[in-house]
């Protein structure tokens, strides 16, 4: 990402996109733990987000975990996402 690009994800928020411009959530049965338990146990002032980025025969795959879903899928939607996979937890 060159710094013009960067710039242009830094200035996108999330409350300018309209419902039709927001990715579709689909629910799967799962998705790979990113977050470990040290992750969890450590107290911590920041709200940690994990991403891992592969590139795949279909092109790139973006996982992320967070305690803070709201703050991935923001990520992942002004990313460009079209529709983010979630599995339901706790």
């Amino acid at each position: 990402m060159n710094g013009n690009e960067q710039h242009m994800v830094n200035q996108l928020k999330p409350d300018q996109k309209s419902d039709h411009d927001k990715p579709k959530i689909k629910f799967v049965s799962h998705l790979p733990d990113l977050m470990t338990i040290q992750d969890y146990s450590k107290p911590c002032d920041k709200k940690k987000v994990k991403i891992r980025i592969e590139m795949t025969d279909a092109g790139i795959d973006i996982i992320g975990d967070s305690m803070y879903d709201f703050l991935l899928e923001d990520i992942l939607s002004n990313a460009g996402a079209k529709e983010i996979e979630r599995v339901l937890c706790g």
